[in-house]
Order: C-alpha cells, then sequence, then structure tokens
C-alpha cells in the first residue's frame, strides 16, 4: 500500500473531519492532495498522505534542498544565506535557557550544520536523521554521530532535543513524543519548530502557500493545535518565538508557485514585502510564519 487515510486525530481522537483545502505538490511530483481538519480540536491534516514505507520518492530531488545542501539556484542561496543567520540565532536561543554546553540531540537534523555550530560551542551532540544522502553529508561533518532512528540512542538523556521544522513530517506524532520525552533530562526542554497556517503570508497565498509543502507535511499545526498535542503528551509550553526570516523564504517560495514564469527581480521583489508586511501583522497577534515551541515536562 503506497497511501494511507487519517480516520482517527491524533490529538483529540476524534473520527469526524471537514475538506479544509487542496494543494498542490509544486516542488517535486506536482500531484495534488487534499487537506482535511479535525471537526472538534481544528488540527488540520494531509489525508490521503503516502505511507511511511513509501513517501521517501517525495523527497528524492536535488531541489530538496535541506537533503542536498545545494547552492545553485536564486532561491538555493537565498535559503543558505538564511539558514546561516538563522544558525546563529538557534543558538542564542538555546543558550538562553542552558548558559552552560550541555548535552542536544537534533531530530531530523538534515544535513547537519546546527549541530555542527553547537559542536563548536563545545555541546555533546548526536543527530537523527532519516534520509541516507543527509545523514551521510551529516556524519562526514559530525564525525558518525548522525544514526538513522530513535531507536538507536540507548543510555543517553538530555538537556535539549530540537525538531527544526521536522515534526509536520513524522508519521506517527505521539509515539514519537513519548520517545523523545523519555529521551529529555528533568530540566530539559524540547524545542519544537513549525510552520503558522495562521500566519498572514499563509492566508495571503492560500493554496500557493510553500509552508504546506505536501505530502512531506502532513500536519499543519496552529497554536492552539501544537499545544493541546504537547499537553496530550505529557509537556507544556512554556515559551512560543517567532521565525522572523521565514516570512521572507516562504514568500518568495510562494511567489514562485503562484506566478511562475514571471521575473525573478518582480518575485523577489513582492515577496519581499510580503514577508515584511507579514512580520508587521504578527507583531500585534503574534502569529509569525513560523514559530518555535519551547516546552518542558508538565
Amino acid at each position: 500500500m503506497t497511501s494511507e487515510n487519517i480516520t482517527i486525530c491524533p490529538i483529540c481522537e476524534n473520527q469526524r473531519f471537514i475538506h479544509h483545502i487542496t494543494i498542490k505538490d509544486y516542488s517535486i511530483t506536482k500531484e495534488v492532495f487534499e487537506l482535511i481538519k479535525c471537526s472538534q480540536c481544528g488540527l488540520t491534516i494531509t489525508s490521503p498522505r503516502p505511507t511511511a514505507d513509501y513517501i521517501g520518492k517525495y523527497y528524492a530531488s536535488l531541489d530538496y534542498i535541506s537533503h542536498s545542501g545545494r547552492s545553485k539556484t536564486l532561491f538555493d542561496k537565498i535559503y543558505l544565506s538564511a539558514r546561516n543567520i538563522t544558525l546563529r540565532w538557534k543558538y542564542k536561543l538555546i543558550k538562553d535557557y542552558f548558559p552552560q554546553p550541555g548535552n542536544i540531540v537534533d531530530f531530523g537534523c538534515g544535513t547537519g550544520e546546527f549541530l555542527n555550530l553547537m559542536k563548536r560551542k563545545n555541546w555533546d551532540v548526536i543527530g537523527i536523521e532519516p534520509n541516507e544522502t543527509a545523514r551521510q553529508k551529516a556524519n562526514q561533518l559530525l564525525e558518525n554521530k548522525v544514526s538513522k532512528d530513535l531507536i538507536e540512542i540507548k543510555d543517553e538523556r538530555f538537556e535539549v532535543i530540537t525538531l527544526w521544522h521536522v515534526l509536520e513530517h513524522v508519521h506517527d506524532l505521539n509515539n514519537t513524543l513519548q520517545k523523545l520525552k523519555s529521551l529529555l533530562l528533568p530540566h530539559g526542554h524540547i524545542v519544537i519548530a513549525v510552520p503558522n497556517p495562521n500566519s498572514h503570508d499563509s492566508k495571503h497565498y492560500e493554496n500557493n502557500w510553500a509552508g504546506y509543502d505536501v505530502p512531506r507535511h502532513l500536519w499543519h499545526f496552529t497554536q492552539s493545535t501544537m499545544t493541546a498535542l504537547l499537553n496530550k503528551n505529557g509537556l507544556k509550553v512554556v515559551e512560543v518565538r517567532p521565525m522572523k526570516l521565514d516570512s521572507f523564504y516562504v514568500s518568495l517560495l510562494s511567489e514562485g508557485y503562484k506566478y511562475p514564469g514571471k521575473s525573478k527581480l518582480i518575485t523577489g521583489a513582492k515577496a519581499f514585502i510580503e514577508g515584511l508586511i507579514s512580520n508587521f501583522s504578527a507583531t500585534k497577534n503574534k502569529e509569525y510564519s513560523s514559530l518555535i515551541y519551547i516546552s518542558t515536562r508538565e
């Protein structure tokens, strides 16, 4: 079987869903996928979706930059430039909570750049990355500190567990969060960054919004559904922070999806304006393009 339907909400266990929106896989296959919404808690879900055994084909492209690390197109170069700025910002966020180095595991570490920075800051690092191409690159960078699956971590416990735009890719939300919580030290924190479908840029671009990224993004979390999911798994949100650069990169991709063939100069200018508008709008309602949820055990 290559696809599956979601019939039970992983948060509230409701079995009634409504159609929400139809989205195209712009980046790889050009297939169309449906997003449904739980009628009770409001979680938005990609369904039907590829099974865990089959979804790899939707990552099998050099255009999927978080796995390839390449830098050829304008989008690639902007992504990598923003990533370098964001890496330093991520380190500062972790340091705000843990001034002294400790143990960190990055779940879905991609090609390993974040962990490489943390390693240079004297943290003990471990990565988890299921994609073989990305994992090989990360292991070259991190001297074989990256494994394929969480089950390969045996006795270690961590001050910090990070998931940078990863949880939306995970098929089994609750089991994954339970496993991550079991790896957390009593004073530790889990840091989860996800796109925000309540942001201005999401509402502006609608079904062209790059933050949906179907079918790789299986779940589409709002602040209320993320909080409810974490609470269900014995975790509480202690702070929510924005990722302000995401509005610009997501808007750039979305402009390209909405107006294919348009001048890159015009596309870039419009995306920059929309990114500014999105961030300005979020100063009032806190609905930034991407949000980081910092949580601890309840």
